[in-house]
């Protein structure tokens, strides 16, 4: 071995303890309650993924990638650190790019918030904006090759990058904070789908221990993710999601349709009354794919209280709210866009007040 491989070799263990480091402060996260009335026998938990140091559940998978680039050798010293992302997989690369010191671009959807952008600029990034979603992908392998950098490509890699077995993944830190709970192996796990890495973790930490608990993949509305699984066809493309950090326009290949028991199509408005009603429930600010989770959690409980079925529902709160301040949380940008909230939010208080979910909602 030379000395040039045996100084890359130095400087990889160098990173892989600054990022061991950060997974010793930051990887568990809380388990909050949401308030329910005790005589539907039925729990409800929120998994807070936005108390992570770059505020998003994607502070795990960012945390992955880069530990999966960095044993594999294909980062090094220098390496300037590329990815297709809607936003926040990027911010939390960009946080371990700058612990690192490596340059890092994300290329990302032009209408990604501002607020994003803004933060992987703070981390030190770069922000690589291109009009057209669907391009994003072959946008960042393209420039990663013409700079001879290293694509983390978190659509391809998620499934395999994240360790599923244990080593304090979501799935065994999860399962160990209900253990004192009433009901500790959970009835559903609800979960969206960005690069279908969660899900993928979730459902194979559940078959490896054997629990019965059954996994929900909500879908929003442009994505193709509940085509592809409803149809078995993991060809299908769509338009796109709008409610950002979940949905894809094709079906990416981190997703494990196998793994997961059944799925429920999210609409958009559903999406963001949601969000508002659980910020408002929690106290707690939740962005748009933690509604779209809600929704779909919202929906099994009523379906669990209506067949007399006692037990657990865990969800994930993805991310924090206040990036979406300008957009889902501003009235005027709804209504832009069409999103009529006021059906969704009277089967809100409908739920609320009875358990009882419409027989003809989404």
């Amino acid at each position: 071995m030379g000395q040039a491989d045996l100084s890359d070799r130095a400087w990889a263990e160098w990173a892989i303890g600054q990022v061991e480091a950060d997974a010793n402060r930051s990887a568990d996260t809380h388990l909050h309650t949401f308030a329910l009335p005790p005589g539907w026998g039925i729990n409800l938990y929120l998994k807070d993924e936005s108390v992570h140091p770059t505020g998003s559940l994607k502070h795990r998978l960012a945390r992955s990638l880069v530990l999966y680039g960095l044993c594999n050798n294909w980062i090094n010293e220098g390496t300037t650190l590329v990815e297709a992302s809607s936003g926040s997989t990027a911010v939390s690369e960009a946080y371990f790019a700058r612990l690192l010191d490596l340059p890092f671009v994300a290329v990302m959807p032009a209408s990604t918030v501002r607020e994003k952008c803004e933060l992987i600029e703070f981390y030190g990034g770069r922000c690589h904006l291109v009009e057209d979603p669907t391009t994003i992908y072959q946008v960042a392998a393209d420039l990663a090759a013409r700079i001879e950098g290293y694509y983390l490509d978190q659509f391809t890699y998620a499934e395999r990058a994240t360790d599923w077995r244990g080593n304090n993944n979501i799935a065994e830190s999860m399962f160990a904070q209900l253990s004192r709970e009433p009901f500790p192996i959970p009835h559903w796990v609800v979960v969206g789908a960005g690069t279908g890495g969660t899900s993928a973790t979730i459902g194979r930490y559940m078959r490896l221990k054997k629990y019965h608990t059954r996994l929900c993949v909500v879908d929003p509305e442009g994505s193709a993710f509940y085509a592809g699984w409803n149809n078995r066809d993991n060809t299908v493309t769509a338009g796109g999601s709008k409610i950002e950090g979940i949905g894809r326009p094709r079906v990416e290949p981190s997703f494990v349709p196998s793994l997961v028991d059944r799925m429920i199509a999210v609409p958009d408005a559903a999406s963001i009354a949601a969000m508002r009603w659980c910020t408002h429930k929690l106290d707690r600010w939740v962005g748009g794919s933690t509604g779209t989770n809600m929704w779909g959690a919202l929906q099994l409980m009523a379906e669990m209280k209506a067949d007399g079925i006692r037990g657990s529902v865990v969800t994930l709160l993805c991310d924090d709210g206040r990036r979406y301040a300008r957009t889902y949380y501003d009235d005027a940008w709804v209504a832009a866009r069409g999103w009529d909230l006021a059906p969704y939010q009277a089967i809100l208080t409908s739920f609320e007040a009875s358990g009882v979910w419409p027989g003809n909602a989404p």
